[in-house]
């Protein structure tokens, strides 16, 4: 065993991480493997039984096993055929505006947010559904993949959002009030988008030119008929997951698990089940539950070494040290997340950071709920901001080939959306109602 100040095992231990993830390895390899050298290192054989431990408690959260209930219900979705049907009856009604494709690609966005809580599933799904429609029609490629991007990326933050079932049981925050607390901030960044769009198409009417009206001319019985029936279906699923746990029937692990079977009945309503999607959903699940429980658990292990050898306090003081007083700590730590969301997957950045930096919120005297928020909205920018942009990759492998749409058409069409976060982020400090209204009302 070797002797190193916490200060040293901090450098070594973030630095390492940082080297690792940039070379190319998955960070679930890269955090395993340098909490388990370095926990060695410095505590010999116990630190096994440490790591354990750690790998023991998460495997077996009750909590988390809401997980794969809600990517089964998003994958199961995903292959409904829901978002078609709702894009196809938006359509009729919104796309006479000048940038309506782009709204309607943001409204959809937001509903499959509610729905799917999977930002592959619905960046893929908008940008094969929507992105050749608006481009077909003479829209801005920047604008078109922007509007795909953030639309895409709500279902990170508007619940059932994966990310807050994870976050929750770091945090030792129930998942039902962060559920509760997401869903006005998700909204209002939607609105954020919309408006951005609106205002924009405004002034610079070429980017989005109005579709002409033989397109949607449709009688307005069956307009109203066709978009009551695109609606009610998601409309019922969002009552019975967040229904239950905002009224108190269910937790979010029983919400998760009556989503699931909504699910199943609305792909069987839609003519969409058979063996062979629910073959595929079951594996897709499979797979993304395996790459979440990897991850925590090597993260896990990593942050065991990483408190034991003194890290945390380091780290603490540090923060805690920041001039202007609780402000200026809640700013270094966001500013933390931020940059560490242009090189690490958003999934690892909850697992290693969260347990860190969540004894130091009581310190500060903010609101656990307001400020697991407040970072959600932030991880929004980390799925639009190159090198690790989960958004962008997503819409470049998705996007049709014969559309040409380049990374630079991308990466310029998501730059006004991120400085939208900014502004939402804002807005939650100068009105923290906007997250605290929906929990307050809950039934306990």
């Amino acid at each position: 065993m070797i002797e190193l100040s916490p200060e040293i095992v901090c450098l070594v231990m973030l630095g390492g991480l940082v080297l690792g993830v940039l070379i190319g390895y998955p960070i679930a390899f890269v955090v395993g493997a340098i909490g388990l050298i370095v926990g060695y290192a410095l505590f010999g054989a116990p630190v096994f039984a440490l790591l354990y431990q750690r790998l023991f408690s998460l495997i077996h959260s009750y909590t988390l096993l809401a997980v794969p209930l809600f990517v089964f219900m998003g994958v199961m979705l995903q292959r409904s055929g829901i978002a078609e049907r709702m894009y196809a009856a938006l359509y009729v009604w919104l796309s006479g505006f000048r940038g309506g494709l782009a709204i309607i690609t943001v409204l959809i966005g937001t509903i499959l947010a509610a729905c799917v809580g999977v930002i592959g599933a619905s960046v893929s799904m908008l940008s094969l559904m929507a992105l050749p429609a608006m481009l077909k029609r003479g829209y801005s490629k920047s604008l078109a993949s922007g509007s795909v991007c953030a639309g895409g990326t709500l279902g990170q933050l508007i619940p059932p959002s994966i990310l807050l079932v994870i976050y929750g049981p770091m945090a030792t925050i129930s998942v039902g009030k962060l559920f509760m607390g997401a869903i006005c901030p998700g909204l209002v960044l939607s609105g954020l988008y919309c408006s951005y769009i609106a205002l924009r198409c405004l002034f610079q009417p070429e980017i989005a030119p109005i579709v002409p009206p033989e397109e949607r001319t449709v009688p307005l019985i069956k307009k109203i008929s066709t978009l009551t029936t695109s609606l009610v279906p998601p409309a019922l699923l969002i009552l019975a997951v967040l229904g239950t746990i905002f009224l108190g029937i269910a937790p979010p692990t029983e919400a998760a698990a009556v989503g699931a079977f909504v699910a199943i009945v609305l792909a069987i309503a839609y003519r969409r089940f058979n063996w062979q999607i629910l073959k595929e959903t079951m594996l897709q699940t499979l797979k993304i539950t395996s790459m979440i429980l990897l991850i925590g658990g090597m993260s896990y292990a990593f942050v065991g070494v990483f408190l034991s050898a003194g890290g945390g306090e380091v780290v603490a003081d540090l923060i805690l040290g920041a001039p202007f007083g609780r402000w200026g700590a809640f700013a270094v730590i966001m500013l933390i997340v931020f940059i560490l969301g242009f090189f690490i997957d958003i999934i690892g950045i909850i697992f290693i950071i969260v347990p860190i930096i969540s004894p130091l919120v009581l310190v500060l005297g903010f609101d656990p709920v307001w400020f697991a928020i407040m970072i959600n909205v932030n991880f929004q920018m980390a799925y639009m901001t190159p090198p690790f942009a989960l958004a962008i990759f997503y819409l470049r492998g998705s996007a049709p080939p014969e559309l040409e749409v380049t990374m630079t058409d991308i990466i310029r069409g998501v730059i006004p959306f991120v400085g939208l976060i900014f502004i939402g982020l804002g807005l939650f400090v100068a009105f923290p109602d906007i997250i605290f209204w929906l929990p307050g009302m809950m039934i306990k």
